[in-house]
């Protein structure tokens, strides 16, 4: 699994904010605030591709620190491990749990076999797992966001700034999630022009092959695209959207970002010209409000599901090419219109 140098996200920036080392390894930090192991505070354990991904991982990192800071309470976070098991995730999850932090929350659909194991184990602990809504346990929380509703802004924004009425898609690895992000681009962008031509391409079957932490693969992606006549890329893809970023910076056409606003993230400085937009989703919302909820002693639990109409998906707006594009701009305020009044209803698949 490919690594990228780690940063600190800063802040949260999407709206709806207003609203252990363990046995099998791993890097863990703790708070400034100083809190012992045993003292309530957030447990976080990454997703594949790990914190530095720029997109999701860092999402749920900047909630995690703002939960620190914010609550006044301890924090662990924990890196995944290549290769890893099931029984992996059961341990890490299992140690945070143990130890003391509560909410333990795994970011991540992959987390969801795991969650179910510890939560049942440690009912007083309350337990989160973003993207993916299975486990019905009184103790979990399960985080979920309309994905599709972003991705269809972000199939409006780039059928409003192609010049060749060809634009791709990349998505990280073939699986129903992913299935979301494809199907509102796909329909957004048709819903400008019904011709628009649409290369699609996943990177691996299963998420053990690297599809969402190799941006090698989203690079070698999105330079096929390229070069068959695209010039908007929209990646889904976590870590390996990185790659379909510096290709599309290489060649000059627009890549959109996924989960945070990519075109603010330091590590993507560089490229922030040509990435157009971000489809977010305020994982960092969902992370601290669970820790806040555990820490006001009135712990969320059951099905938190976030959307345009709350604010917990949309469109960055970081780009002045992006913001000050009249065209695009009022097409996308009619699109998100529809969306909120039922007018429009977004595929999934």
């Amino acid at each position: 699994m490919r690594r990228v140098s780690r940063i600190a996200v800063a802040g949260v920036a999407t709206a709806s904010l207003a609203v252990v080392l363990s046995a099998c390894g791993g890097s863990s930090t703790e708070a400034s605030s100083g809190g012992s192991a045993k003292t309530k505070g957030i447990g976080l354990a990454y997703d594949i591709g790990g914190k530095g991904d720029q997109s999701f991982n860092d999402a749920a990192y900047a909630g995690f620190q703002k939960a620190e800071n914010d609550l006044k309470i301890s924090g662990r976070d924990i890196e995944p491990q290549d290769g890893e098991s099931d029984a992996d995730k059961v341990q890490r999850l299992e140690q945070l749990a143990k130890s003391g932090y509560n909410p333990v929350i795994g970011v991540g659909f992959v987390y969801a076999p795991a969650v179910k194991e510890v939560a049942a184990k440690y009912p007083k602990v309350t337990f989160g797992i973003i993207d993916d809504e299975q486990d019905k346990a009184a103790n979990v929380a399960d985080m979920v966001f309309h994905e599709e509703q972003a991705s269809y802004l972000a199939g409006v924004a780039a059928a409003k700034a192609t010049k060749k009425d060809h634009i791709g898609f990349v998505g990280g690895v073939d699986i129903p999630l992913i299935h979301k992000f494809e199907a509102g681009y796909v329909q957004g962008a048709q819903s400008v022009n019904p011709k628009i031509k649409i290369e699609k391409q996943y990177l691996t079957q299963t998420p053990q092959e690297g599809g969402f932490s190799s941006p090698d693969k989203g690079k070698d992606a999105a330079e096929g695209q390229i070069e068959a006549g695209a010039d908007v890329i929209y990646a889904a893809a976590g870590l390996s959207g990185q790659g379909v970023i510096q290709s599309a910076a290489s060649h000059k056409v627009w890549a959109i970002g996924v989960d945070s606003d990519q075109y603010k993230q330091d590590a993507l400085a560089k490229y922030k010209d040509y990435i157009l937009t971000s489809a977010t989703k305020d994982v960092a919302g969902a992370v601290y409000n669970l820790a806040k909820s555990v820490a006001d002693g009135k712990p969320a639990t059951g099905v938190v599901r976030a959307s345009l109409a709350t604010g917990g998906v949309g469109l960055a707006d970081s780009n002045p090419a992006f913001k000050n594009n009249a065209d695009l701009q009022a097409a996308l305020k009619k699109a998100e219109a529809g969306i909120k009044d039922g007018s429009i209803t977004v595929k999934t698949s």
